[in-house]
């Protein structure tokens, strides 16, 4: 993803539009690597500032994400509400086509006395950082302290004065011409690619871009340097290069339903491959990008230990399961053994102890044709025949036996399907919490001491409003679809479910008004896109009144029974969710 120096120098240019004078309000840490900053601007009211120092997904935009901050402040985000905190920021400038950016906050010292202070974010991949400067260049702190054994060439502490990232020798290619190009390119080393030699001379260009120039310049990605005329190509090249910084849009590139790049400019080079929109700002662009792949990872890696435990715990009954089966299916030729019990029984003055088979007429048989029965040489004739009935009813016992283990791993098996399901949903720390204390409570979670003190109340289900008006609540989870079914929805309100598939319960708040189908119709696409059956095309979604549902007694948390139902069927809408959340 190329937040690179030019796409950086036009996010600057944006919100350098907005940020003078905006007043620091909040400062909150939601994550290990990023800042929030909560801003009040002359005349646009409050945004939410977003420095991220993350090494997969650095970044600075406003933002509309919600974010769950720690039960405790992080010390370095004490420390910026000290210095920060009732501030008002003087500036945002990039430093000359560097990933970094200087945000100048003008606030109150110790002593009530105004003085600069510097929040410089640097945004270089694994080396990103963010550092606190004060009026006379020293580095106040920093979310990653940088010593002498880790880098030789700069250090970033406390109480050192803040330098620069090293320069990697580059030239600014605003400053290139046609004549200087064609001197350039003919020194090139014609085994070397066209975008890989515009990324080594130029400072500030990405990848894209690089293969981008190539492309208008060429007509190619990866053109032959040697069969090309190299004053076309300077020119064209110089020609390019002035261009980049004339006229910035923001601009996303989609694979289908998948967001795949962004770039400051419209790309050529995938033609027929991506499609692209423009966004009205660069914040609402890097906010659409990010939020929700940057909310992915982050609870993937939350939500690792869980994962792990629940297939595991899933493939264990899943292989109970296959065996029980497997020993089921044995029990059904039982009738043979009785059978065999009986022959035994009838010819046992034939049977001599000792012997090893018995062959004798089989009168179960139609045509009464001649059988052998294996016997055991140790046993007594008749203790050979008793032990046929006896294999038999343990056959018969069995079958009980395994019928009903079975019915109860198949409902264990779909309780840790639908938490797992669940886990793929969780948004916030709170749902993994939840879900923590759900498997703790079945006894699928080991729990210290301390922990068994504690009891984590459920959390509240999603709210929505249908175009209609009528609220729309949805379970994030087992324990909050319990919760929202059993506690919190009247009786004669609907409920909804996708049809034979793990997902949350969803209730229309009617209190048994007269609900329009667009409204059953927008609950019943809330009950697919919160469902396994998410990526389905019309999806079976069940509804009736909440006083059809029944828990059963000592049913798994989500399990229920309903009956006098009706089906509805939808396809989820992915914008759904968003547009209702804002009625």
């Amino acid at each position: 993803m190329p937040l690179d120096a030019i796409f950086l120098t036009a996010l600057t240019q944006e919100l350098s539009q907005t940020l003078p004078g905006a007043r620091i309000d909040k400062i909150q840490q939601p994550e290990r690597d990023s800042v929030l900053l909560q801003l009040r601007t002359p005349g646009a009211g409050s945004r939410k500032l977003l420095l991220s120092a993350s090494s997969n997904h650095p970044r600075l935009h406003y933002t509309q994400a919600r974010y769950e901050n720690p039960a405790q402040p992080p010390m370095f985000c004490m420390l910026l509400r000290k210095h920060l905190a009732g501030g008002r920021v003087l500036s945002l400038r990039q430093l000359p086509l560097e990933r970094a950016v200087d945000l100048c906050v003008e606030s109150a010292d110790e002593l009530g006395e105004l003085s600069e202070k510097h929040l410089v974010l640097e945004l270089m991949g694994r080396n990103s950082n963010l550092i606190l400067m004060g009026p006379d260049g020293r580095i106040i702190d920093c979310l990653r302290r940088v010593d002498f054994e880790m880098s030789e060439k700069r250090q970033v502490l406390p109480g050192l004065f803040y330098h620069t990232p090293p320069a990697q020798g580059k030239l600014d290619f605003r400053t290139e011409t046609a004549a200087s190009l064609f001197d350039a390119l003919g020194a090139v080393d014609h085994s070397v690619a066209l975008d890989r030699w515009l990324m080594d001379r130029f400072a500030g260009i990405s990848p894209l871009i690089a293969r981008e120039l190539a492309f208008l310049t060429t007509g190619s990605t990866d053109p032959d340097l040697l069969a090309l005329d190299r004053a076309a190509l300077a020119a064209g090249l110089a020609r390019e290069l002035r261009g980049l910084t004339e006229k910035f849009v923001p601009t996303r590139l989609m694979a289908g339903a998948e967001r795949k790049d962004f770039s400051f400019r419209q790309i050529r080079q995938y033609e027929g491959y991506m499609t692209q929109d423009s966004f009205p700002s660069f914040s609402d662009l890097l906010d659409d990008f990010y939020t929700g792949r940057a909310l992915a990872e982050r609870m993937r890696a939350r939500s690792q230990t869980l994962h792990k435990t629940l297939t595991n715990q899933l493939a264990r009954v899943r292989r109970k399961l296959a065996n029980q089966e497997k020993e089921l299916e044995a029990t059904y030729d039982r009738e043979r053994l009785r059978r065999l019990g009986d022959i035994v029984t009838a010819n046992l003055h034939q049977i001599q102890r000792g012997q090893a088979r018995l062959t004798a007429v089989d009168f179960y048989d139609p045509e009464m044709k001649q059988i052998e029965i294996p016997l055991n040489v140790t046993l007594s004739p008749q203790q050979n025949a008793a032990k046929f009935y006896k294999d038999y009813n343990k056959a018969k016992h069995a079958e009980t036996f395994l019928t009903e283990q079975i019915t109860l791993g198949r409902t264990e098996e779909g309780y840790l399907a639908s938490v797992l399901e669940a886990l793929s949903r969780a948004e916030t720390e709170r749902d993994l919490a939840d879900i923590r204390a759900e498997l703790t409570e079945g006894g699928y979670l080991k729990q210290t001491d301390r922990k068994k003190q504690m009891k984590v109340p459920p959390s509240k289900p999603m709210e929505f409003r249908s175009s209609d008006g009528f609220q729309l609540l949805v379970g994030r989870n087992n324990r909050q679809n319990d919760l929202l079914t059993t506690k919190l929805a009247y009786k004669t309100d609907l409920w909804l479910h996708v049809q034979k598939a793990h997902g949350s319960h969803v209730i229309i708040a009617c209190a048994g008004a007269p609900v329009p189908d667009r409204t059953i119709t927008e609950a019943a696409e809330l009950a697919v896109w919160y469902s396994q059956a998410r990526q389905g095309h019309n999806v079976p979604v069940d509804l009736c009144p909440v006083r059809q549902v029944k828990k059963p007694a000592g049913a798994k948390p989500g399990m229920v029974v309903y009956e006098n139902y009706r089906t509805v069927y939808v396809t989820a809408d992915e914008t759904l969710p968003a547009r209702l959340t804002d009625q």
